[in-house]
């Protein structure tokens, strides 16, 4: 399948870049550098399968470098792009891969988890597609358990036997279904139990031993070799549990893995987006001898294929990594940029720096977005009848908190912002069971008296916020 024909499947809208930096300020505040390159990266995916096959496939992605200190959304921003793009999205910790012949993950497992997470969205949509369908045939299932066929009463008559009386006349089978039928689906006999056959997912995986270590192939063992693990066991279960898992039951055999594991490894090579946290921890050069910058340039130098593009060997199939957009990211307090190895650094030529938050950006992150903190928090405590309403005063003095404390301590950005809601609001969490239909309204007052104390005893501030 050629790359133009592969973004059919994908589900890049035409979407303008000022759209998606729209969609992105919905959720995150500022940073208008690092949305406007995401943006463009994500619009020229589209442009990409716009384009004749032999064209696209000479289009590299330009993979982006985020600079900036924790805290202030670059996490956020790769995520929502992601979830924009309707593409698999997978984050990881550089930090948390080794050198080949180090123990730890080696870089190849980037690839795998990003094709597992494609083939758990493809498999999801193909089960809402056979949907209907499962449901038309656990239904079926269920209607044979509760009237099972009649068996024969009598033989019937061989030549020259004497014919026996008819049975009475019965209500029509059919009849019996369909009122059957209609009690299923209105729900009356969810309540009643019955016994059904469940199918023996659980299979034994494999391990295997490769240059890198030992790795989790995770072949089912049934699926390779179903005559062997066909086992079922028997449950007794109420119809509401069995309609369930007869639904599931039947949507697994009504998809087509195989088909299933193309669509996936398609997604991943076309669509496919990982972001590389930390990458400032790995950014180490060998000034001779050993010591830690040995193994941080080998992780870069396994990197360096994965984001160059090679093919790596999945349960799934083989994957290309040619087109996977890659969005790195790190503080780069101590280390800096250019100390990534070159061919690393050549392979991430979009660099955007990330400005540190300010008084008026925690301001407007705490009642700006659609998942703003303080609107969670209100969610939360209405579920007990609880009505919580934040002044504008209380608003600006916990920014000027959030800004105080990071200034005087470890600077964690937004964040900063949790730790603080979660510390003011504990009592009221605590007792709101018994405050049901109370209104709380939140002023500067009742946040200086919940946090000042610890805001000014800095010691112990460190380990509380």
């Amino acid at each position: 399948m050629t790359p133009t024909e592969a973004g059919r499947g994908l589900a890049l809208d035409d979407q303008p870049p000022r759209a998606i930096v729209a969609e992105l300020d919905k959720y995150v505040v500022g940073q208008r550098a690092a949305k406007r390159a995401v943006a463009i990266a994500l619009r020229n995916r589209w442009r990409r399968q716009q384009l004749p096959p032999e064209v696209a496939e000479e289009i590299l992605p330009k993979n982006i470098l985020m600079i900036g200190p924790t805290g202030v959304g670059k996490t956020e921003i790769a995520r929502r792009l992601a979830r924009l793009a309707r593409a698999p999205f997978l984050k990881v910790e550089a930090s948390k891969f080794t050198e080949v012949g180090y123990v730890g993950r080696d870089c190849e497992s980037i690839v795998r988890d990003l094709t597992e997470i494609a083939v758990g969205l493809v498999r999801e949509e193909q089960r809402a597609e056979v949907a209907g369908k499962a449901r038309t045939r656990a239904e079926e299932r269920l209607l044979q358990l509760l009237l099972p066929p009649p068996a024969p009463s009598y033989a019937p008559p061989t030549a020259g036997a004497p014919s026996l009386p008819a049975a009475p006349e019965a209500e029509d089978p059919a009849t019996t279904r369909e009122k059957l039928r209609e009690r299923l689906r209105s729900g009356s006999l969810d309540a009643r139990f019955v016994e059904i056959e469940v199918e023996d997912r659980s299979g034994p995986s494999l391990e295997m031993f490769t240059g890198q270590g030992v790795e989790e192939v995770g072949i089912n063992l049934k699926e390779m070799l179903p005559g062997m693990f066909g086992r079922k066991s028997r449950r007794r279960v109420t119809i509401a549990e069995a309609r369930e898992i007869l639904e599931g039951e039947e949507a697994e055999q009504l998809i087509d893995r195989q088909q299933v594991a193309r669509e996936a490894r398609l997604r991943v090579e076309q669509g496919g987006i990982v972001f590389l946290d930390e990458i400032d921890k790995v950014a180490g050069r060998e000034r001779g001898g050993g010591g830690p910058d040995v193994s941080r340039e080998g992780v870069q130098r396994d990197l360096l294929p994965i984001v160059e593009g090679t093919t790596v060997t999945t349960k799934h199939g083989p994957v290309r990594t040619d087109h996977i957009l890659f969005i790195a990211a790190g503080a780069f307090h101590v280390a800096r940029p250019s100390d990534l190895i070159p061919e690393l650094q050549g392979r991430f030529p979009i660099r955007v720096e990330l400005e540190p938050l300010t008084e008026a950006d925690f301001v407007r992150i705490l009642v700006e977005p659609e998942n703003a903190l303080t609107k969670q928090y209100a969610s939360l405590l209405a579920t007990e009848g609880v009505t919580l309403r934040f002044g504008d005063d209380a608003i600006a003095a916990l920014a000027r908190l959030a800004v105080e404390v990071n200034s005087t301590t470890e600077n964690i950005g937004a964040r900063r912002l949790a730790t603080l809601l979660e510390r003011l609001l504990e009592e009221v969490s605590f007792e709101a069971p018994d405050m049901q239909g109370v209104e709380l309204s939140i002023d500067e007052g009742y946040v200086r008296r919940a946090l000042a104390d610890i805001v000014q005893n800095q010691d112990l501030s460190r380990y509380v916020l």
